[in-house]
């Protein structure tokens, strides 16, 4: 970030009081300070009023920018949490109590039975099978017991971690609204959710499309046969799209997905 140019301050000002006037709808002090004394109005007055008018819809912010070199990834990120709403600023969640069959609701609060999401599985070579989620209610400790609707069966979460890109920060606890990821699963799979035992939960989980491309692979060595399945297998498991048959014709695997063409 840098000072605006002495030759372009006339024109940011100018488009910075159509801004103020066009989000001072949505705050009627704002409107009267630009009214009385625009110079008056504050940062964080505008960002508040800014906020207001995103959640209602009515603007959408355009921001510049480029990945590359990173111009502007930060101004972005912060706009994301000035003005885009956060997980307790909506109702709640819905999904369906597997002993009533009836729809439920739950709110983003700490005081609601947990409930979270897993969104990805990865494997890492240090702590093993990662799952990603996101709490969408409660509060879950490293060390409790979570139900595996899918599954059916509890497990016990050893760790938690609060992931920033490939690193790993451990954490007592995650509550709702958070994503973080976790390590301790049995068998867990993307899409499954995860709750309290007591208040078991089904959320609406995530549809894959069919693959559309095959191809049938072998080891060069009987000996690698182990080593190729496991790998496929990992493969698999991180990757919904991924599967892995044998067909009982050609004696071979074949491990089918989809293509991107670039």
């Amino acid at each position: 970030m840098i000072d605006i140019p002495e030759d372009m301050k006339a024109e940011a000002k100018k488009y910075r009081a159509l801004l103020i006037e066009e989000v001072a709808a949505y705050d009627e002090n704002l409107l009267e300070k630009f009214m009385e004394d625009e110079d008056s109005i504050t940062e964080d007055e505008v960002h508040a009023a800014l906020r207001a008018a995103v959640m209602d819809m009515s603007i959408i912010p355009m921001i510049c920018g480029s990945a590359f070199k990173n111009k502007g990834v930060q101004f972005l990120l912060d706009a994301v949490c000035r003005y885009l709403p956060s997980p307790t600023d909506k109702e709640g969640i819905k999904g369906i109590n597997p002993d009533t069959e009836k729809e439920e609701l739950r709110k983003p609060d700490v005081k609601e039975p947990f409930a979270a999401l897993a969104f990805k599985i990865a494997t890492d070579p240090f702590v093993g099978r990662l799952a990603f989620f996101r709490a969408y209610s409660g509060r879950l400790d490293a060390g409790s017991y979570i139900l595996n609707n899918r599954s059916g069966k509890k497990e016990r979460i050893s760790r938690i971690y609060q992931m920033h890109s490939n690193k790993q920060n451990a954490i007592d606890f995650i509550e709702a609204g958070d994503i973080g990821a976790a390590v301790g699963f049995k068998d867990i799979k993307t899409g499954d959710t995860m709750s309290d035992e007591k208040h078991p939960i089904v959320l609406e989980s995530m549809d894959f499309p069919d693959p559309v491309i095959g191809i049938a692979v072998e080891p060069k060595t009987k000996a690698d046969v182990d080593k190729m399945g496991m790998a496929l297998a990992k493969l698999a498991e991180e990757d919904p799209t991924f599967q892995v048959r044998t067909d009982e014709l050609l004696a071979k695997q074949l491990f089918l997905g989809w293509v991107s063409c670039t």
